[in-house]
């Protein structure tokens, strides 16, 4: 019998035959509200043309999870799809001149195969694409039901524009020096007519709902929960000099209403125009265009020093009747908020510098509970205090807490109509809008009679028009084609046109996760059965990147579908599992700045790294895999040299799942050899099985595969350690090995036991072993294993014996006397090692641990 083991022949073998008998194939028949059910998930990638590490990583995490919970008896739903439009596709297709949708299905059929190469579990019957149209009929149905329940609305906003490409870039496209990713142009602020999805009405219910889920990290809640940013305080009303207007501020900190010394506009606030005195028109006419070229980044940053001037305009300060200036400055966002802030620099850290650069007055109203050395009305000099404390130089309220003043101080601008309590959010609604042609059209029409008319349901999909001319400038192509934008209203039959933007693609991957558990279903998004029986999904795994704004619209979209009626559950995703980064040996010249510093790690010799260009020495560190930095690893290519399985038993063993991952040469082979070992074990007890086994019962070999099914069935359960099972695994394979009865009953329940526990981790190895010791059935199809708590019970334990303390040897006793001093006393005196160093010697005392030792005190 040939004992190498040849991944390269094995593999392709076994994925064809899952693939034909549909191992992996779940019927919506066999779930149901009272049937084990799992579904685990992984994100979906965007096809870019070739899988990278993190995805294998990713994917393999969830395909173990699959696995095991398949042979544990739970019908499981593990499916794959593809997040295929968006912008990068549209560049990618104008740098080829070729059509999105070619290059995007060209990548999608790449993709594929090398998944297929992978060995995951997926049902592809369930396969999906987020740019076709039977995908994205039902995101249009979605945008419908979201305009029909009043959280879908149109209105102008600003947005960053290209003046040279001509065209709506995203925030992300936009470099820390405010230019386009694309032209290199600096990006201006413009005001379109953007859609919006009114994701603020459910603010309060995403922030309260993060406490149910108790199974994802406290690092990816308290990100969502900052994003939310709920706030909790006052909106103050500060009647302007010489008009009937007043400037609106909310504070978190209505207790320092006594301090205000100024007050801040955003630059782009209505009211600066109008309020600007005429000596101080061309500063502030100078700064407003100055704060135009930062980026919301900048302007916001706590690194950068916050500019302003004042306007020439006063507010008095209902609380103590007195003048304030009016400023604006480039920290203050129209956006957000009010657009307006009040000035507290003694209890404000920002306000504070601010004040010290412009000499505006610091005026302490808050002091310590155990005052500092300074008198009640000193100012503050050296920094804000920002903490809770007494009240001081605040009217009535002088001497009271100012926790309790909040409160009071509330009250008394709600009785005097200066202000009233307030709840806000960081929150912003979701701009959707996008002025490219790969997306999803959003599905409205605009008569000039009717207005927004929502295209009807039976009209859908909007599809996309194929012959357009994409140049990656100027507006939206889609408002180029005068035969797809000028359709009748439905309404009333009045010439009209369609809405050419399109959407946002994060809209696409917040609600394909549902899409799933129906995905062939033309007449509706999905059956609601089978959607509420599948659904939420059990285990997501993915990158923490996504922590914020997919997970969050995610959480939203099913809150809304709920509303709507379509779904019975709150949150998309019980348990979350965000995965490490791969990161490969990456060369760095110190001497060189952004992409150029970077040196391929094929062009350098690892033994003495200097640039091929200049010679000069390179530094060497793990950096995460990119085609930038030069420092990746091909899937296809490590697969061809060391196997599958070995590729996947090396992204789980080498680093828990949740941390990042080194990628060693040493430590790939490392796991090769260890399946070799595997191979070789098994084979070898194939050739020897043909002459028969014997009942023989080896008590410490079984009791050795018992505790290998207790800890691999723990790490699962227990986080997915799946690290620390692979140990376990490696452990049995030693003990199978060292054992010198091959050819027992116990030995072919150990032979077994690894193959089956081995399974989930490398399924193709374990898949041909399994029937090379004449299985005719899928190992992918036995139950899992659980331990025999009585073959884990010892017969003898390993009793030390020590002399004043020093261990001087042990011995084998039975583990029923483990327990009793005097019985182990008795053993320990019998023993040789005792005999030897106790001859001529009074025993003075004798110390007995039970299981554990036996210490003779002697003079």
């Amino acid at each position: 019998m040939d004992t190498r083991y040849t991944p390269q022949q094995i593999e392709p073998k076994w994925q064809q035959v899952w693939a034909e008998k549909q191992l992996d194939k779940v019927s919506n028949d066999a779930v149901s509200a009272d049937k084990k059910k799992f579904y685990a998930l992984s994100m979906f990638p965007y096809p870019s043309g070739d899988l990278h590490m993190g995805h294998v990583r990713n994917y393999t995490i969830t395909d173990v999870i699959a696995r095991y919970k398949r042979m544990q008896g739970y019908q499981v739903l593990h499916p794959m799809g593809w997040d295929a439009f968006g912008l990068p596709a549209e560049n990618a297709a104008i740098d080829r001149n070729t059509h999105p949708a070619k290059w995007t299905y060209a990548n999608i059929d790449n993709m594929r195969s090398q998944l297929k190469q992978v060995g995951l579990s997926y049902d592809w019957d369930r396969e999906l694409a987020t740019c076709s149209p039977e995908y994205y009929k039902w995101t249009q149905w979605i945008f419908l039901q979201f305009l029909e329940a009043g959280l879908a609305y149109q209105k102008e906003a600003k947005v960053n524009w290209d003046p040279i490409d001509q065209t709506v870039i995203a925030n992300e496209q936009v470099d820390s020096e405010g230019r386009s990713w694309r032209s290199g142009a600096i990006v201006e602020k413009r005001k379109l007519r953007q859609w919006f999805l009114k994701i603020t009405d459910y603010a309060e219910q995403l922030l309260q709902d993060l406490d149910k889920l108790d199974e994802w990290p406290s690092s990816v809640k308290i990100m969502q929960a900052n994003w939310i940013g709920k706030s909790t305080g006052a909106e103050l009303s500060f009647a302007i000099v010489g008009s009937e207007e007043k400037i609106t501020v909310f504070t978190t900190r209505p207790d320092t209403v006594y301090g205000v010394s100024y007050v801040v506009l955003a630059p782009e606030h209505p009211l600066v125009e109008t309020l600007t005195s005429t000596d101080q028109k061309e500063a502030v006419e100078t700064f407003i265009q100055e704060v135009k070229n930062l980026s919301e980044i900048d302007r916001t940053s706590d690194d950068r020093p916050k500019r302003g001037v004042a306007i020439g305009a006063s507010v008095v300060n209902p609380f103590t009747g007195k003048e304030v200036p009016i400023w604006i400055a480039d920290y203050v966002l129209f956006e957000y908020g009010t657009g307006a802030v009040m000035g507290v620099p003694a209890h404000d850290v920002r306000d504070f510098a601010f004040a010290k650069q412009y000499n505006l007055p610091i005026q302490t109203v808050i002091i310590p509970n155990s005052p500092l050395p300074m008198g009640e009305g000193q100012e503050v000099r050296e920094s804000a205090y920002t903490e809770a404390g007494i009240m001081v130089n605040s009217g009535e309220f002088n001497g009271l807490d100012s926790v309790t003043a909040k409160t009071k101080i509330i009250e008394l601008a709600e009785k005097n109509q200066w202000g009233t309590a307030k709840i806000t959010y960081r929150l912003r609604d979701w701009l959707i809008s996008r002025q490219r042609y790969w997306g999803c059209p959003i599905p409205v029409i605009h008569c000039p009679e009717c207005g927004i008319v929502p295209v009807p349901h039976a009209d859908l999909p909007v599809i996309l028009p194929e012959d357009v001319e994409l140049t990656g400038r100027g507006a939206s192509p889609l408002a180029q084609k005068e035969d797809w934008i000028n359709v009748p209203c439905p309404c009333c039959g009045t010439p009209a046109k369609r809405e050419t933007d399109t959407m946002d693609t994060f809209i696409d991957s917040s609600w394909y996760f549902l899409r799933f558990s129906d995905a062939q279903n033309d007449q509706e998004i999905c059956d609601r059965n089978a959607v509420n029986n599948w659904l939420p999904v059990d285990q997501y795994v993915g990158g923490v990147e996504h922590a914020i704004l997919h997970l969050l619209y995610s959480r939203f979209m099913t809150k809304v579908l709920r509303d709507r009626g379509l779904l019975t559950f709150d949150e998309p995703f019980t348990r979350l599992l965000t995965q490490g980064m791969v990161q490969g040996l990456t060369y760095m010249n110190p001497n060189k700045s952004g992409k150029d510093k970077w040196v391929p790690s094929a062009l350098v010799d690892p033994k003495d790294p200097k640039d091929p260009k200049t010679g000069e020495p390179l530094q060497a560190l793990y950096a995460t895999m990119s085609k930038s930095k030069g420092n990746g690893v091909s899937p296809e290519v490590a697969i061809a040299k060391y196997g599958v399985d070995t590729l996947r038993m090396f992204t789980l063993f080498k680093a828990p799942p949740e941390k990042d991952l080194e990628w060693e040469d040493a430590d790939v082979e490392g796991q090769q050899r260890f399946l070799n070992r595997v191979w070789r074990l098994v084979s070898s007890f194939a050739e020897t099985r043909q002459n028969g086994i014997s009942d023989k019962i080896d008590r410490n070999l079984r009791r050795a595969i018992h505790i290998a099914i207790k800890e691999v069935s723990e790490d699962f359960d227990g986080g997915y350690q799946l690290n620390t099972a692979i140990s376990e695994l490696m452990k049995l394979s030693n003990a199978l090995q060292d054992n010198e009865d091959k050819s027992s009953t116990t030995f072919l329940e150990g032979i077994e036991t690894l193959l089956t526990l081995l399974a989930p981790f490398a399924p193709h190895i374990a898949e041909e072993l399994w029937s090379l010791i004449g299985h005719t059935d899928s190992i992918h199809l036995q139950p899992w294993l659980t331990h025999d708590p009585d073959a884990l019970t010892v017969d003898e334990i390993t009793l030390v014996i020590q002399i004043n303390g020093k261990v001087r040897g042990s011995l084998q006793v039975p583990s029923s006397a483990s327990n009793d001093k005097q019985a182990l006393e008795a053993y320990a005196r019998s023993s040789s090692a005792a005999q030897k160093y106790l001859e001529g010697k009074e025993i003075k005392k004798v110390i007995a641990v039970p299981g554990k030792l036996v210490n003779f005190v002697v003079v």
